[in-house]
């Protein structure tokens, strides 16, 4: 057997290692999904009519402000998931089961692969819950072409890949699952700071930057063009700039540290 497969033998093994942890200890994942969803449930019941009002200069129209919500909060739930990221590497790093897989005949990299492998497919799984809730109330995207809707999903990997490997390194370098937790809360703060819930020009002058300069805003803007058909510009180069400097970022911090981690 040559060295690639067994590296994707083994990696393939951690993968269900991670699956399993999630399948058996499944109140992290909740916990953090239910962020999202009921930001969803409030900006869209409670404070839905005001803010299409305020946004659009006229009338409430609820169901145009579901469309303008549902693309952030959709990037805001990989932001929640990755965090349990975070504090599952943490953990393995604490508790020795990490030291016990340097000493076996594995892939020394498979035990990090198949945390972000896992935890895409966990984020991929969040989205699908969290768009099925937004269409229970009323989210719709008649527009969107096959095409379109595959783009979306894409940049749902894509997203979700290049956070999950940030937030390994911020697991790695936390001393235990609480510090964890805390280190990689801006994956879930940042979309609260960017267009999710208001478009830039509402903002004051002073604070656009902040939420323009910044990895949600140009992912949530591409992800409104391709479900919604408004207009993406260079939102959608900005958002694979983003991903692809996160992302090799995220492995080299993670495989530096991990390699360099002596416990």
């Amino acid at each position: 057997m040559s060295s690639l497969s067994l590296a994707a033998r083994d990696c393939s093994t951690m993968l269900r290692r991670n699956l399993l942890h999630a399948r058996r200890y499944p109140s992290l994942t909740l916990n953090l999904l239910l962020t999202p969803i009921m930001l969803l449930l409030l900006f869209v019941y409670i404070f839905g009519d005001t803010m299409s009002a305020g946004i659009g200069g006229g009338g409430p129209d609820r169901a145009e402000y579901i469309a303008f919500v549902v693309p952030g909060l959709v990037l805001m739930t990989i932001g929640s998931t990755t965090i349990g990221t975070a504090v599952s590497i943490s953990n393995d790093m604490t508790e020795g089961i990490i030291a016990r897989f340097r000493t076996m005949a594995i892939h020394r990299g498979s035990v990090i692969v198949g945390h972000v492998i896992g935890s895409v497919l966990q984020a991929v799984a969040s989205v699908i819950l969290v768009g099925a809730v937004a269409v229970a109330i009323g989210f719709r995207s008649a527009d969107a072409t096959v095409l379109e809707w595959l783009a979306a999903f894409g940049l749902v990997v894509l997203f979700a890949t290049a956070l999950t490997w940030i937030a390994v390194g911020m697991g790695l370098v936390s001393p235990n699952a609480e510090a964890a937790s805390n280190n990689a809360m801006p994956l879930i703060l940042l979309p609260l700071l960017s267009s999710t819930f208001v478009p830039l020009d509402a903002m004051p002058g002073w604070f656009q930057p902040v939420a323009e300069y910044q990895p949600f805003t140009p992912a949530i803007e591409t992800l409104r063009g391709l479900l919604l058909g408004t207009e993406i510009g260079i939102n959608g180069w900005l958002t694979l700039a983003w991903c692809t400097a996160l992302t090799l970022l995220g492995y080299r911090w993670s495989t530096a540290r991990f390699n360099a981690d002596p416990k």
